[in-house]
């Protein structure tokens, strides 16, 4: 009975003209396009110099600030109230006042990471240049510090959240507006079969979306995970397990598609800026921290990472694997009671 469940799904999805073309492209377009924009690492920052003493370690200094790939030089200002000027009128970024022998850094923190991030750029030229003496540090993990191997294992999460997620959640809805749920309501098929017959094409989407996205990494970025392979497939089709379910039963509590979306996209929004995905969990608000605890996406990007850049092992991520495994059962099991098959 199931097999013939799961063959209707298929047929479903392979006769919508939109969704195969969706599975195949959009975690392409992910992987490919998002790992070069979604990049802490900032550039282009305008830089006036307000130039006093008018030495040849100042002139070094415009020199090396004009070559540098992070900063645009935006000439030399006789003032510094000048300088002001323009970073008041947005035409400049950061000023470097020398006078006297000192130096003076002004950013504009308007845009904090770009006012931050630009002082600190700014700051290793002076240093490099002055000969200033730097505490050393150790790198042990991504030691090339590539933005890019931080951040994939965080798309993977996001290609997974959207793919295996928001199409469930439609599915039985699109069932309801059209009918078709009735009949099926009719059937002797069991509320187990009938929701396993909705999640297994997710699955294996998953699986597909999975390996697209590994291969695309290791062609485009020349980056494969420095843990086991088999690892990252268990952990990604935890998430999807968690996400399907979850995609079921907002389905199974909604009446119409736009009150499916505008639900499962709330809480798709908190799930996410709450997992530590873009920031680090620990500079969060305790109470917010909290959630961390509930939070699925939290223990795959904890361990995604630990797996993919770090190599680690089962024994790294079992915590994890466990957390993951028992949100995903409950949410399963919940997805098949919220199904009432007599509407």
């Amino acid at each position: 009975m199931i097999r013939f469940l799961i063959q209707k799904e298929f047929l479903q999805i392979r006769r919508n003209p939109f969704l195969p073309k969706l599975i195949i492209m959009f975690p392409i377009m992910i992987m490919c396009v998002m790992p070069w924009v979604m990049s802490m690492e900032v550039k282009n920052i305008v830089v006036d110099v307000v130039d006093v003493d008018h030495t040849v370690e100042s002139q070094r200094l415009i020199q090396q600030i004009a070559a540098s790939k992070y900063f645009i030089f935006g000439g030399q200002k006789a003032t510094y109230a000048e300088a002001i000027k323009d970073i008041e009128n947005g035409h400049a970024d950061i000023i470097l006042e020398m006078r006297d022998g000192q130096y003076l850094i002004a950013a504009n923190a308007v845009n904090g990471t770009k006012g931050s991030m630009g002082s600190a750029y700014l700051s290793q030229i002076l240093s490099e240049e002055l000969r200033v003496t730097l505490h050393s540090s150790l790198v042990l993990y991504n030691k090339g510090q590539n933005y890019k191997l931080y951040m994939i294992p965080a798309l993977l999460a996001i290609v997974m959240m959207l793919m295996t997620g928001f199409l469930p959640t439609l599915n039985i809805v699109g069932e309801k507006e059209s009918g078709t749920i009735e009949q099926i309501n009719v059937t002797p098929v069991s509320k187990w079969a009938f929701i396993l017959s909705k999640l297994i094409p997710y699955w294996l989407i998953a699986l597909f979306v999975v390996t697209v996205c590994l291969i695309l990494t290791w062609l485009v970025y020349g980056l494969t995970p420095a843990g086991p392979l088999w690892l990252v497939y268990v952990l990604a089709m935890l998430l999807a397990l968690f996400f399907s379910s979850f995609g079921l039963i907002i389905s199974n509590y909604s009446d119409t598609m736009q009150q499916a979306m505008f639900v499962m996209w709330f809480f798709i929004v908190c799930i996410m800026l709450l997992s530590g995905l873009f920031t680090p969990t620990r500079s969060m608000p305790h109470w917010a921290y909290l959630t961390t605890y509930v939070n699925p996406m939290h223990y795959f990007i904890d361990a995604i990472r630990t797996v993919f850049i770090r190599g680690g092992g089962l024994g790294d991520v079992a915590h994890q694997v466990l957390a993951l495994s028992t949100i995903g059962l409950v949410m399963s099991t919940w997805a098949v009671l919220s199904y009432k098959k007599n509407n």
